[in-house]
């Protein structure tokens, strides 16, 4: 081999010790994303379940009491049930980015 040859192998060796650095940094970056997103996915959540909540309660005064119990206690179902379904989306959702990029 020549210097020019022996050159251009220390150059690629360089390069993919250079890849396989940034592999590991961005790998050990996905479950700190991941982490953020699922932080972020929750106050989320939370801001809908408080406007929610508001919402109830605007409604329950605003409706005769007769009827209200029932209608809040429907909503209130209704409303854990979505918390739910949601929350177990969020869920889903940091596991396949946490496992589709590990």
């Amino acid at each position: 081999m020549n210097e020019k040859n022996i050159q251009q192998v220390l150059e690629i060796e360089k390069q993919a010790q250079e890849m396989q650095e940034k592999a590991k940094r961005d790998a050990q970056e996905i479950p700190v994303k991941a982490e953020q997103e699922a932080q972020a996915l929750i106050a989320k959540a939370k801001a809908d379940a408080q406007e929610e909540a508001r919402k109830l309660v605007a409604d329950a005064q605003s409706v005769d009491s007769s009827g209200a119990e029932a209608d809040i206690a429907s909503k209130n179902s209704e409303f854990e049930t979505q918390a739910k379904k949601n929350f177990d989306k969020a869920v889903a959702f940091v596991l396949e980015r946490v496992i589709g990029r590990a």
